[in-house]
């Protein structure tokens, strides 16, 4: 396993930096930063190592320096973000899967994704010929979906877009912006508070965190954490998948962004409880783990031509995005993988479906698809550097 003292690797060349020293010294190499000690996984063989063979002790989180709360407050509200794996964070687990994003959940909220993508949908059709930013116009989707998951209300009205929620997440780092985004919603839990009985129905996740006791502090933070791991990760690959479509039109009909583009670049850090072997390397307990599944998506050990578009290699694959396949990991593997997934996976063809089927697009200013600006640009989440700006055309 290679050492070298290198800046810090979260900036916007980041996931080309590791692949790179990936190229250069392993699949499996060691960043000091500073007194932190980075492990950064880049193959199938690496991922699976962490994120299965050594899944429990690799499975805590870094808190990072911007949160406003501390560790053991985490602990006790958070899911995404709980820095161990108590058995507070089980039975959130344990919700997900049972209550918020079970089959017969899923199933039945069926009928509103469909509304929201009509209102989408409605939407572009009214700025036909007209120049528009799709990023935005997913984002107001996929926010009023979970803001309807949440508390059967919407939040963003489409006319005109509410850029002040920041779809990006450039400004979730304060503690001034993570109020601002409380003051959206406390009023409805305050008044569903009042009213919510002891055998009230469960009609919205809001019904079922009061049904299991949360407190307004647990609600609030859990509640943006679901909007915002909700909302960046179908934006950002909604936008990559139409963009890549634009580029290549050829291939308008199959899909694989996923791939390419995965909505979380390194997955959400984790962070080893206690010193593990990895590959034959020892990990140092506490430090940070990342798995590079942008490097795993182009590695050629995995993939034939793998910085081609080519939709087409998933027919007849064996492949899922599960996280039992390691070569394939846009939500991750392992206790930490995503618990939306299995909205994710209804809601991104929908949308992605109803964009395809229901417009031909074009760049602004009529420009070539082929030459679209592919630039990539690191965070939490691997955005386009610059946002699609393009031109919708309804089908007959």
């Amino acid at each position: 396993m290679a050492y070298s003292r290198q800046p810090s690797p979260y900036r916007k060349n980041a996931t080309y930096s590791m692949t790179h020293y990936a190229k250069a010294y392993g699949p499996l190499i060691s960043l000091r930063l500073g007194t932190r000690v980075l492990i950064v996984g880049s193959s199938p063989m690496a991922a699976a190592e962490i994120l299965k063979t050594n899944d429990r002790l690799l499975s805590a989180r870094c808190v990072p320096k911007a949160s406003p709360y501390q560790s053991q407050v985490l602990d006790r509200i958070a899911l995404v973000w709980a820095p161990h794996c108590t058995e507070g964070w089980k039975s959130l687990r344990a919700l997900c899967r049972t209550e918020l994003f079970s089959a017969k959940a899923i199933e039945s909220q069926a009928s509103m994704r469909e509304k929201k993508v009509a209102q989408m949908v409605k939407f572009l059709e009214s700025r036909q010929g007209k120049v528009v930013n799709i990023g935005e116009v997913v984002f107001t989707t996929v926010f009023n979906t979970l803001s309807n998951l949440l508390f059967s209300k919407d939040f963003i009205d489409f006319y005109p877009i509410l850029a002040g929620l920041d779809p990006q997440g450039l400004r979730r780092k304060s503690l001034k912006c993570v109020q601002e985004m409380y003051a959206i919603w406390e009023i409805y839990v305050k008044e569903r508070r009042q009213k919510h009985g002891q055998d009230a129905p469960k009609n919205d996740f809001l019904d079922a965190f009061l049904a299991n006791g949360f407190q307004d502090d647990q609600i609030n933070w859990l509640t943006l954490e679901l909007f915002s791991a909700g909302t960046d990760t179908t934006t950002t690959t909604i936008e990559w998948a139409v963009a890549e479509l634009i580029k290549n039109k050829q291939v308008m009909r199959k899909f694989e962004t996923l791939r390419l583009h995965p909505p979380a670049p390194f997955l959400v850090p984790r962070r080893a409880v206690e010193n593990c072997e990895v590959m034959n390397y020892t990990i140092p307990k506490d430090s940070q783990i990342l798995v590079n599944v942008w490097a795993i998506g182009r590695d050629t050990s995995a993939w034939e031509d793998p910085l081609l578009f080519k939709p087409e290699r998933f027919l007849g694959s064996h492949l899922d995005l599960k996280g039992r396949d390691y070569e394939f990991l846009p939500f991750g593997s392992g206790r930490r993988i995503c618990p939306g997934l299995p909205m994710a996976t209804r809601q991104l063809p929908l949308i992605l479906a109803s964009l395809i089927h229901c417009f031909d697009w074009s760049p602004e200013n009529g420009e070539d698809g082929a030459e679209l600006n592919m630039t990539e640009k690191f965070g939490i989440t691997l955005q386009k550097e610059h946002p699609l700006l393009i031109v919708p055309k309804r089908k007959l």
